[in-house]
């Protein structure tokens, strides 16, 4: 199987009780194959400074196999990674130690299975990626591409 580029999302929420939209929208899209969920880290730090993880991912049993390995691998999370070479404990990142009280993160690897078939004729044609970014709807706003109301 042909991977799709994968994209790394760290999300602030200042409410740490989810009602389910975004694991709803992401399941839509999962349907129509346009992105895969890799792997999801959800964190939610109480009040009380009480952390809570929820480990969430639309890989098989197979393909899941070392998967939270993927994920703290990539960004050093404390005590996710597994196996490998790990960084000085200096170098992990924390979201328990990230995240104010009585909100919550999440960490996602999503695949752009949508984006397959371009990056294949790109290849195909003697091209490659010399760089790539997302553009922040403040700056959309900024050079005038689109009114400030329509970015929320």
């Amino acid at each position: 199987m042909s991977l799709g580029p994968v994209q790394l999302l760290v999300i602030g929420f200042d409410r740490p009780d989810f009602s389910g939209e975004v694991l709803a929208e992401l399941q839509r899209l999962r349907e129509s194959d346009v992105v895969r969920l890799v792997d999801l880290l959800i964190v939610q730090k109480g009040a009380d400074g009480v952390v809570r993880r929820l480990h969430h991912s639309d890989l098989t049993v197979g393909e899941a196999e070392g998967a939270g390995a993927v994920l703290g691998a990539l960004i050093g999370l404390d005590g996710e990674a597994g196996g490998g070479e790990l960084p000085a404990e200096e170098e992990f990142w924390s979201l328990d130690e990230a995240i104010p009280n009585d909100s919550a993160a999440a960490i996602a690897l999503v695949e752009h299975r949508w984006a397959i078939g371009t990056r294949d004729a790109i290849g195909a044609a003697g091209g490659v990626a010399v760089a790539e970014a997302w553009i922040h709807p403040a700056d959309l706003v900024a050079a005038g591409l689109v009114d400030a109301e329509d970015t929320a």
